[in-house]
């Protein structure tokens, strides 16, 4: 009996071996090389120069403005969402965008935020008048929250759903406030939910390059964008590869640091 089982693990392990492992070891195996093929370290020690520094912190920094935002707008939707009538409904439309394809949502607000887009007309109706709206940092993280919110929303609803409402009546009715409730009872029940949403919010928004050239117009330079030059446009491949080797061990500990700690009785 034991000797089958193990046979049908032979699939999952082979699946992370070859597309798990394997492309991880290429990255790190090229990024030794410089764009000549001279094996090298000269790649690790440009991804420490002032330009390269400066590039990873606003990457980080992008991040974290994405993910805040997306977290302030998708804890109370998904708290509105357990109250309502036809949650499983509400939800499942506010996940329907997410199966949209990325490259077709972003071209949509390129038109909603062009020059004589719906955006604009709104401005104008409103006698604001036309703004630069596109090729900003606003319209950067909009879009970007747009995109990521569903991921933000799915973990938080799933744990207030799990959450005990016997805990909050009990809070109730021993006179504690709504908002004592929430600090005291809510939040700290729903914190692994929170993690959940900020780890598949942060990490991708890290390495994102598509929404940077079309919506911010490389005004927005992360780390995702610089990957895509140095293997698409330098072929440099050694130090896209370089800067991926950082972009990976950075997920790794974000990962290890919001990861769900089991705490032993």
């Amino acid at each position: 009996m034991k000797s089958s089982t193990k046979w049908y693990t032979v699939p999952y392990y082979l699946w992370i071996v070859l597309f798990v492992i394997a492309p991880v070891a290429l990255v790190v195996y090229y990024s030794f090389f410089d764009i000549k093929g001279t094996f090298t370290f000269e790649n690790y020690q440009k991804f420490f120069t002032p330009v390269y520094l400066k590039m990873t912190l606003s990457s980080f920094w992008y991040a974290f403005l994405i993910t805040f935002f997306s977290l302030i707008i998708a804890y109370p939707t998904a708290y509105l969402l357990t109250k309502t009538k036809h949650k499983q409904l509400w939800l499942l439309l506010i996940i329907l965008p997410s199966w949209i394809n990325l490259l077709l949502k972003a071209y949509a607000f390129l038109g909603i935020f062009g020059t004589h887009g719906a955006a604009n007309q709104m401005l104008n109706f409103l006698g604001i008048g036309e703004q630069q709206i596109l090729f900003t940092d606003f319209s950067f993280l909009f879009v970007s929250v747009y995109i990521f919110i569903p991921f933000m929303i799915l973990p938080i609803f799933n744990a207030l759903e799990k959450m005990n409402p016997s805990l909050v009546d009990a809070s109730q009715d021993l006179g504690a406030s709504s908002w004592t409730t929430f600090k005291k009872i809510v939040f700290p029940l729903t914190l692994n939910g929170v993690k959940s949403g900020c780890q598949a919010v942060f990490i991708p928004a890290l390495s994102l390059f598509m929404i940077t050239r079309l919506i911010a117009g490389n005004r927005v330079i992360t780390l995702g964008t610089a990957i895509e030059q140095h293997f698409l446009i330098t072929q440099d491949w050694g130090m896209g590869s370089t800067i991926a080797v950082f972009l990976i061990i950075s997920m790794i500990i974000i990962m290890v640091l919001t990861g769900n700690r089991k705490r032993g009785i």
